[in-house]
């Protein structure tokens, strides 16, 4: 009689913690309302681009990149800052290129059009590069329109789109240009207040 009740208790005590076991179902967040907090002056950016992709009109060639960058915001929506350039080559008829480089860059986030949750920005960047392919030292320019969401008040997920131009000798006429689309994201910490 003893092993039954203990049994009938262990029963009742097991299926009463196993109702207790609710599971509540969450949707991931999608967007925050951010306003202008995370681009207001004395506020810092970190990210870069998970993957640029691009073609050369003039070398035919396709590459990817990724450009991890840092920058700080001096006014309200106008960051400065670099970003490295890190990326593979590959040319048609030719071995495959690794490249390098550092590019300072200035952002800036447009007022008109933007949503609580959203802003389109502008950015432009000169720098200089090399690669695995030779000892010549290019000179890299870059013109990018692109939209940032924000998913959380301090994560934003960007596309860019734009035009980039690279001169691979600055003494010779070697140069390519082309269009290039890429995806990344930013972290947007707050300064000091």
């Amino acid at each position: 009689m003893k092993n039954l009740i203990l049994t009938l208790a262990l029963s009742v005590g097991c299926l009463a913690y196993s109702n207790a076991q609710v599971q509540v179902e969450t949707t991931p967040q999608t967007s925050a309302d951010v306003g202008m907090a995370p681009i207001k002056k004395g506020n810092w950016m970190v990210g870069g681009s998970v993957g640029s992709l691009g073609y050369s009109f003039e070398g035919k060639s396709f590459n990817i990149n990724v450009n991890p960058r840092a920058g700080y915001f001096v006014t309200d929506g106008l960051a400065i800052g670099a970003q490295a350039n890190l990326g593979f080559k590959s040319i048609k008829d030719a071995d495959n290129e690794w490249g390098y480089g550092i590019s300072p860059f200035v952002r800036y986030y447009f007022p008109g059009g933007a949503s609580a949750t959203g802003r389109f920005f502008g950015q432009g960047d000169i720098g200089i590069g090399g690669s695995s392919a030779g000892s010549d030292v290019s000179l890299n320019l870059g013109a990018n329109v692109g939209y940032a969401h924000f998913i959380t008040q301090t994560v934003a997920l960007e596309a860019m789109f734009g035009y980039n131009y690279s001169k691979a000798n600055i003494d010779a006429a070697s140069k390519q240009s082309g269009l290039g689309v890429s995806v990344g994201f930013q972290i947007y910490l707050p300064g000091k207040r």
